[in-house]
C-alpha cells in the first residue's frame, strides 16, 4: 500500500504515518516548492556482543605494506 499526502496533511498525522512506514507501507509527502520525500523505517543495527578475534587469520598483510611508494606513483606516470 502506498499513501501520498501534502505536507499540510502530514503535519497533523505524523504518528499515524510513522506507524504506516514501520509496518512496511510506503508514505510519500509532497511539497509543491520542495518536491517529494519518502518516509521509511530505519533498520535496526545488528545486536549482540562483538567477538574479539572472530576472523583471526582470515587475511594477511604484504611484507612491503608500509614501504614507500615510487615517485612515478606520486607523479601520475605509473603505467
Amino acid at each position: 500500500m502506498s499513501k501520498t499526502l501534502t505536507i499540510k496533511e502530514a503535519q497533523g498525522q505524523l504518528s499515524q504515518l510513522l506507524e504506516l512506514a514501520q509496518a512496511g507501507h510506503e508514505v510519500i509527502i509532497q511539497d509543491p516548492q520542495k518536491g517529494r520525500a519518502r518516509l521509511v523505517p530505519v533498520a535496526e543495527p545488528l545486536s549482540g556482543p562483538r567477538v574479539l578475534g572472530l576472523h583471526a587469520g582470515c587475511w594477511t598483510m604484504a611484507d612491503d605494506f608500509d614501504a614507500p611508494l615510487p615517485d612515478s606513483f606520486w607523479l601520475g606516470t605509473e603505467a
